[in-house]
């Protein structure tokens, strides 16, 4: 997956400009809002199927751009799409990006584990990838999430990190992929 595409370097500035994949979640929404209220310019990564789960992203819009605050930007593209992250990041030009998407059903993830490890796993490589291919690696700030399901059934309560990984599904597995611990 090694694309080249050249680029200027992220122009300095006072504002923050930040990208978060999966914003139409729970966690994309809490910190699309909290981002938006620090002054960010907030971008979000939606797939043509989340524009069901968007509501709450406009309540949050009306809400902050009723206060002179900027609203937030939603783009297209879908994680399993290195094409659609590099489009989206030379479009956005972002100084953070938050990774937040996941195929989050245990249950689910068992009738789709080779898309469940994709779209986890690999779908964070091919940010990694985009950023890289961008000539944006010094430039931008990358956070991943990550689950306690890599724990699984565990005895040891709390976890902490020398608790042994015992993921029990595909969806508490990726985060060792990502790891190269699986």
């Amino acid at each position: 997956m090694a694309l080249m595409v050249t680029t200027e370097k992220v122009e300095e500035n006072n504002r923050k400009i930040a990208l978060i994949m999966g914003i139409s979640g729970q966690d994309g929404n809490y910190l699309a809002e909290l981002l938006v209220d620090k002054g960010y310019e907030v971008h979000g990564l939606i797939r043509h199927s989340s524009t069901l789960n968007t509501k709450s992203l406009h309540l949050i819009n009306k809400r902050f751009s009723s206060q002179g605050k900027s609203a937030i930007i939603l783009h297209y593209g879908d994680l399993n799409d290195t094409s659609s992250i590099v489009k989206v990041i030379l479009t956005v030009r972002p100084n953070e990006v938050y990774n937040l998407a996941a195929m989050r059903h245990d249950e689910i993830s068992f009738h789709l584990d080779e898309y469940t490890v994709n779209l986890n796993g690999l779908g964070a490589l091919r940010i990694l990838d985009a950023i890289r291919a961008c000539g944006l690696e010094k430039c931008i700030r990358f956070y991943q999430a990550s689950t306690s399901e890599l724990y699984g059934k565990t005895y040891q309560i709390p976890q902490n990190e020398n608790t042994p990984f015992y993921p029990r599904s595909p969806y508490g597995q990726y985060p060792l992929l990502l790891a190269g611990k699986f």
